[in-house]
């Protein structure tokens, strides 16, 4: 009786969620996120619904509701709301998971890259999987090259590279600006001006090793500027030129400028809307 009644609750919660699902949240599955998690879909509300025997319109009207209301970017989520998995939905694309990081210093980000020098993911990866996103939002992930590109391109953004250094201390480098090409010019980056505790390592180490203006390169797609292909000997997608002052897309070996040549800790990269 007990395995009948827990096998109904299962259907019915499964008939529940459909709405949700409906939402079509392209990367969910790729960056293994569980509903449950996502702060900003209220799930509970849709169970209450459930219980009062008004599964489906009422279910449907809560999810819409939500819909409506969905951010754009972290930056639009309401002050006070704690760090964590939302969904968003940039202006003309469809919804996706992201990460909000509300601690970080000046406002509230959205977090395009995590890594950590003894993560369990690969980068080696291909275009499409560097294009899509791969790895778990509550850990190491990189977001996905045309989600980034979709993010940024609704306003004009700013971003923070974090790196730990090989000692574990935390240090930053911004640019004032930051922005993709689309997918037809490579996913070019473009950056700005230069500030924080952590030396200029994106855009002033000579053309060799520069990465402002460089196309983004898989080991599937050599877009580099050296007669090799630099994502296959030094591993991980990037913008590299011939090849890199910065690696962050990698299983150890994280590298940022003189800071860490290889022996970084930990990297993280966060976007927000330049605020005037």
């Amino acid at each position: 009786m007990a395995l009948h009644s827990n096998l109904l609750f299962f259907t019915s919660t499964l008939a529940l969620l459909a709405p949700l699902l409906a939402l079509k949240i392209e990367n969910l599955e790729r960056l293994h996120v569980n509903v449950d998690d996502i702060i900003n879909i209220y799930t509970s509300d849709l169970l209450s619904d459930e219980a009062s025997g008004q599964q489906s319109l009422a279910a449907e009207s809560r999810l819409a509701q939500q819909q409506s209301s969905l951010p754009r970017d972290c930056s639009e989520v309401p002050a006070g709301n704690p760090s964590g998995v939302y969904v968003i939905q940039p202006t003309g694309s469809s919804p996706i998971v992201v990460y909000c990081e509300m601690g970080e210093a000046n406002g509230t980000w959205t977090v395009i890259q995590r890594n950590r020098q003894d993560t369990d993911i690969s980068w080696s990866e291909s275009w499409s999987t560097y294009k899509h996103g791969f790895g778990s939002l509550q850990t190491e992930f990189w977001l996905g090259t045309e989600y980034i590109r979709q993010i940024t391109r609704q306003k004009v953004y700013q971003v923070r590279f974090l790196i730990w250094d090989a000692s574990n201390n935390k240090r930053f480098a911004d640019y004032n600006l930051f922005s993709l090409d689309d997918e037809s010019q490579g996913y070019r980056l473009r950056l700005g001006a230069h500030s924080g505790t952590a030396e200029d390592a994106m855009a002033s180490k000579g053309t060799t090793t520069m990465h402002d203006n460089m196309k983004f390169s898989t080991k599937d797609r050599d877009q580099d500027t050296s007669s090799g292909n630099c994502a296959s000997v030094h591993g991980g997608g990037w913008w590299f030129s011939s090849c890199y002052s910065v690696r962050l897309n990698i299983r150890g070996g994280l590298a940022w400028g003189n800071l860490c040549r290889g022996n970084c800790s930990a990297s993280a990269i966060l976007i927000k809307p330049v605020t005037c």
